[in-house]
């Protein structure tokens, strides 16, 4: 199967596995926009260990992890989401995946059980890199571009997926994926 690994909204960018940045060490990241004045999107596998409803008042009571999207604007909440046209005002990233939308429709959806927490990733802040930041980071080899799917994005489960996502890309990436975290003692 040819493997479609564009640059651009949908893709996956995963960190290598010595990047020290303790930001997006061992991360993988979907990009959501990407375009010649700058990039964003967010880490997929950093939860922050709280529930939604502990960051948010007046938002129903929904069972939803919140990840770390990336370490700008920290003091702001994205979502993205598999509803598509039912959440007006989303904007598509790649088939099955969109990005925001209207707040209180949101909340009306959940209030109203249409959308359930295997919908839906809530993150803290995003990643973002300037006009062509993110390319000079991947010629250097900071980054591993690779084809998302939906599957691994709204999977509950993130504790493998920086290397699920690299023994999917086969090959010489299999063996990347079983190098072993390490520490660095300073």
């Amino acid at each position: 199967m040819k493997r479609n690994e564009n640059l651009g909204a949908g893709s996956f960018l995963v960190a290598q596995p010595f990047m020290s940045d303790p930001y997006f060490k061992r991360s993988v990241v979907l990009l959501c926009d990407h375009h010649p004045d700058g990039t964003f999107g967010f880490i997929l596998n950093k939860s922050v260990r709280m529930n939604i409803n502990e960051l948010l008042e007046d938002f129903p009571d929904f069972e939803s992890e919140v990840f770390y999207g990336g370490p700008v604007s920290t003091d702001t909440i994205h979502f993205i989401h598999n509803v598509g046209d039912l959440l007006e005002d989303s904007q598509k990233v790649s088939k099955g995946v969109f990005w925001g939308g209207d707040f209180n429709r949101l909340k009306f959806l959940i209030d109203a059980e249409m959308i359930k927490p295997s919908n839906i990733r809530f993150f803290v802040g995003y990643a973002g890199w300037s006009a062509g930041q993110l390319k000079q980071e991947l010629k250097s080899g900071s980054w591993i571009l690779s084809e998302s799917d939906t599957n691994y994005i709204f999977n509950p489960k993130k504790e493998n997926l920086w290397s699920n996502v690299l023994q999917d890309k086969g090959n010489t990436y299999s063996v990347i994926a079983q190098v072993p975290d390490y520490h660095v003692n300073n």
